[in-house]
């Protein structure tokens, strides 16, 4: 559903830089607004908001966006080697899965953040901000203690 400026204004004005500026600063872990705040409190969890220009960030969901195109990106990259040792060595299976699956797992590790990186500028380029579905869902309700948490049975059982 997309943002619109006369049924719903914007909480937080946002810049929008040109797409390729967005991406860029995306992909080096800083706000796509102004480029200067960081993007991510930690290996893949977003800040809240830019410390530099408050742009909320914390509630857009990139979902399962960056792992696809990770995983699309690595794949296109290193499944040419594969073949390409395939056919000129053929080496065991044993070798093949001792290159290449630590390959591709550490490839898509380093890959990942600067991609949902770019993700989230994206989306925030074309104005998702998290806010689409609603309030935020409210945090967890302690749970109750054992006295509260009795069966009260009926007074004729015994």
């Amino acid at each position: 559903m997309p943002l619109d400026p006369r049924r719903d204004p914007a909480a937080f004005p946002v810049t929008h830089p040109p797409v390729g500026v967005a991406l860029a600063r995306g992909a080096m872990f800083r706000c796509p607004a102004c480029g200067q705040g960081k993007l991510f409190d930690g290996y893949l969890r977003l800040a809240d908001e830019c410390s530099a220009c408050h742009v909320p960030l914390g509630r857009i969901r990139a979902d399962d966006a960056p792992p696809y195109f990770t995983i699309l990106i690595a794949g296109h990259v290193l499944v040419p080697g594969v073949f390409l040792v395939e056919k000129l060595w053929r080496p065991e299976m044993w070798v093949h899965m001792a290159i290449w699956l630590p390959l591709f797992a550490i490839v898509c590790t380093l890959m990942l953040r600067p991609v949902k990186g770019m993700v989230v500028a994206w989306m925030l380029r074309l104005g998702l901000t998290g806010d689409e579905q609603g309030p935020a869902i409210p945090a967890a309700v302690q749970p109750a203690g054992p006295a509260q948490l009795a069966v009260r049975r009926p007074a004729g059982d015994a």
